[in-house]
């Protein structure tokens, strides 16, 4: 799961994002201040942050200018400002996009992984994850202390979704990824190797603690 920052001070606004965001299986912090923005990034090292421009004891642009300054978090501002001059200083204050209010839900959640693609959270070197441990520069796997064999094709695929834990990868780029370019529509590849490596990680490959998938969309490592 994703830990996401989510600095707004509309309460109804706030309702709607949590529930919308919760069930795509985002863990939501929410900050109504700047200040209280700033602490909960401190203390939580969020996956991603959302901020709202119109705070009431600071701009938006000073909370993403703060939250630069000590962190590499991916940030989306969402504001009901749509001037140019606004969208500027967001963006040169360090967001990563901007997106205008009244919004749509689903483009919402392909921007929030659009940022997250470009600006990832770095993925420790060495993995651990209860009793499945993966050491990222050693290509080695242990599950409860026994080695565990991947294939190639197996570990580049698990080294794909490892670059970005918690975050949803489209069918598509996994498939470019791992096979190549020719490869993008070729679904059942993905399917037969995702289980593949289920089987090999997974306490029960038939529900899977680890390698989720959002069906139609694409998968995910989770920690």
């Amino acid at each position: 799961m994703t830990v996401l920052l989510l600095v707004e001070d509309d309460p109804a606004l706030v309702r709607t994002l949590r529930i919308a965001l919760e069930a795509r299986d985002f863990v939501v912090h929410h900050a109504a201040t700047g200040a209280a923005a700033q602490a909960l990034s401190a203390a939580l090292r969020p996956g991603i942050a959302v901020v709202d421009l119109g705070l009431p004891d600071m701009t938006g642009v000073e909370v993403v200018r703060a939250l630069r300054t000590s962190s590499a978090v991916p940030i989306l501002v969402l504001s009901a400002r749509d001037r140019e001059a606004d969208k500027v200083a967001a963006l040169d204050a360090g967001a990563d996009d901007y997106m205008t209010k009244p919004f749509g839900m689903d483009e919402l959640l392909a921007r929030l992984r659009a940022v997250m693609r470009r600006r990832p959270v770095e993925s420790p070197a060495v993995i651990d994850a209860g009793d499945l441990v993966i050491d990222r520069s050693a290509r080695r796997v242990t599950r409860a202390g026994v080695p565990v064999h991947l294939t190639p094709t197996e570990w580049n695929l698990l080294e794909v979704l490892l670059r970005t834990p918690g975050v949803l990868v489209r069918r598509r780029e996994l498939l470019q990824e791992v096979w190549g370019p020719r490869y993008g529509e070729e679904a059942n590849y993905l399917r037969v190797y995702v289980a593949q490596l289920r089987r090999k990680l997974e306490p029960d490959p038939a529900v899977p603690r680890h390698i989720r998938n959002e069906p139609g969309v694409g998968y995910r490592f989770e920690l």
